[in-house]
């Protein structure tokens, strides 16, 4: 089940419609039935509360106005990471032209994801 802060990505007409984040969830007054806010990342934020039971929580699809929506848990991939010194690691330098300087010895290729584990 998708739970306070899981991004979804939420379905409209059977097709993807916008990714959001799940802010909250409490109960309804009617039993088995939860008041979802979700914060819609889109240009600007906008945030809806939608009254949903369990099913439609975890994925089940459900209309709104006639039109079909269901809500999916987006699971982000594994960040892959590259040994140091692994040849894949070290880009290609491009050929030089006339319009693009040679690459001097004080230019080097930096993974932000090496450097965050050192700090």
């Amino acid at each position: 089940m998708a739970t306070i802060n899981d991004l979804v990505l939420v379905h409209v007409d059977n097709r993807p419609g916008f990714f959001a984040r799940i802010e909250d969830i409490s109960p309804d007054v009617k039993p088995g039935w939860w008041q979802v806010s979700l914060l819609v990342l889109t240009v600007p934020l906008q945030v809806y509360t939608w009254i949903l039971d369990d099913s439609q929580v975890d994925g089940a699809p459900f209309t709104m106005g006639g039109t079909p929506m269901m809500i999916e848990k987006v699971v982000a991939p594994p960040v892959r990471t590259r040994p140091q010194g692994h040849p894949s690691a070290e880009e290609p330098k491009p050929a030089a032209t006339e319009t693009q300087p040679s690459a001097s010895a004080s230019q080097k290729v930096v993974f932000l994801s090496e450097h965050k584990k050192k700090g």
